[in-house]
């Protein structure tokens, strides 16, 4: 089985940490044996008018590589762009959060150019084939027509060989951090205001008015394979999204066996159901501060890792696999049948 992935985020040297999910999605798709061709739409260097090229050159990938399913790895314009496009097999579009839910703390001209995103995402699923949704609160978003578009429930998964619980004191030296200091992980992503970063520096701030020693650590510019340092090096991982669909950091931190406290945004709640050391906190400082105390407070590790199993990789990519075949009709074993492809159209 051939997959065609048209991207507009994918890591590069100097945005390692753009599109880290969808790089890590194609590696589980690869790893278990399934064909799969990106197709990487350079936005973020090269700026919007790289979409005027789009149907070109999704048209120019098809035609190439023939694939039997194209996959736009991300709502918004480029999945409206290539699913007008490609009409003559079925497409897929995976929703993750603001490409269905716009950005509501960004600038005025930021703000537009999401709702149009947005109005993009919705044309895009009208036409789709297949839809995948990375948290079920996403669902709610579409309306889909059922007797032509089929939906799935399919978070992104986690590299479990990269993530993993490390030795949190040589983590430390390694970033400089002081082993006497409660430390917090926050992710900037970039600086999106939608994290809200104020928000978590005053969460912080008001649980060293209680006497906590604690410190904050702003993630960003951090390659995917630093990532598993910075979070074996904190003590706790701090979540402060107004939304977010499956929030991947979630699930690394879980896989490392570092706590989490969040507000109730997108899947965590899920993530974190039955895992002691985990809490979910109002949108305050003061609730955020009082969660993150409990993590202070508490003896003994989290013991996350056991329970995230099926967002390996390969649990993932099988889950996708899966739709793929149903979608085309392709017999089970001729979806792990084919050579890896290791190629990548970069445009």
């Amino acid at each position: 089985m051939k997959i065609l992935a048209v991207t507009n985020m994918y890591p590069t040297c100097s945005h390692p940490g753009s599109g880290t999910f969808v790089e890590q999605q194609v590696a589980g798709l690869r790893k278990i044996g399934v064909n799969v061709e990106v197709l990487f739409i350079q936005r973020q260097s090269k700026g919007m008018k790289e979409y005027v090229r789009v149907p070109s050159l999704v048209r120019r990938a098809v035609a190439a590589f023939n694939p039997d399913v194209v996959h736009a790895m991300y709502g918004g314009v480029l999945a409206d762009l290539t699913t007008s496009v490609v009409r003559d097999r079925p497409t897929v579009v995976t929703y993750h959060g603001s490409d269905l839910l716009g950005e509501h703390l960004s600038g005025v001209l930021r703000r537009c150019l999401a709702a149009y995103g947005v109005r993009s995402s919705h044309r895009a699923a009208r036409r789709a084939s297949g839809i995948v949704f990375v948290a079920e609160k996403l669902l709610e978003q579409v309306q889909v027509d059922s007797s032509r578009t089929q939906v799935r429930v399919i978070p992104c998964g986690i590299d479990f060989n990269r993530f993993r619980p490390m030795d949190k004191a040589a983590c430390r030296r390694q970033l400089g951090w002081r082993s006497d200091r409660f430390q917090v992980l926050f992710n900037v992503s970039g600086g999106d205001p939608v994290k809200r970063p104020g928000l978590a520096r005053r969460a912080v701030a008001e649980l060293a008015s209680r006497g906590v020693p604690a410190d904050i650590h702003e993630m960003t510019g951090v390659t995917n394979e630093e990532v598993p340092v910075w979070l074996n090096a904190s003590d706790v991982l701090l979540l402060t999204s107004l939304h977010e669909g499956s929030p991947t950091v979630v699930k690394e931190a879980l896989a490392c066996n570092v706590p989490v406290v969040s507000v109730d945004v997108g899947d965590v709640r899920e993530r974190i159901r039955g895992i002691e050391g985990c809490y979910l906190a109002s949108p305050e400082p003061a609730d955020l501060a009082g969660k993150l105390n409990l993590v202070y407070e508490r003896v003994g590790e989290v013991h996350s890792r056991e329970k995230i199993g099926e967002l390996s990789l390969e649990c993932v990519a099988s889950r996708l696999a899966t739709f793929y075949r149903e979608l085309t009709g392709t017999p089970a074993a001729e979806v792990h049948t084919m050579a890896p492809e290791r190629l990548k159209r970069t445009v």
